[in-house]
């Protein structure tokens, strides 16, 4: 009989399947985890100019639009652990974009949307 996984573990796997989607993209990853009191953010990544703000969601339905998925609220504390980023690094001339990859867990296919949300959304 399988093990079954912890939320944890599950994350993690998420994760890691962005990370090498993002790697065959031609990205680096620039940080994991990234947390800050008030939110953390899954995955930063870096194309040339482009440094992609990445939130991992593993779905038991099928996909649907990233508004459901990513609330408000949660765009908000994405958006405010992004600037405290971009303030403390020594980031200039970049596109900065939030993401959200999307994994089904009965195929394990991930949906990756680059430019989910913008700041001026939310």
């Amino acid at each position: 009989m399988e093990a079954r996984r912890t939320t944890k573990q599950v994350g993690n796997a998420g994760e890691e399947q962005t990370v090498a989607y993002l790697k065959s993209q031609g990205f680096s990853i620039v940080a994991r985890n990234y947390a800050k009191r008030y939110g953390e953010i899954d995955i930063i990544a870096q194309k040339k100019d482009v440094l992609a703000f990445v939130e991992v969601k593993f779905r038991t339905k099928q996909f649907f639009d990233a508004t459901e998925v990513i609330t408000l609220s949660k765009q908000r504390k994405i958006i405010m652990v992004a600037k405290e980023f971009i303030c403390s690094h020594t980031v200039e001339n970049k596109v900065y974009r939030f993401d959200v990859a999307l994994i089904e867990k009965e195929t394990n296919s991930l949906c990756y949307i680059p430019n989910a949300f913008t700041e001026s959304e939310v």
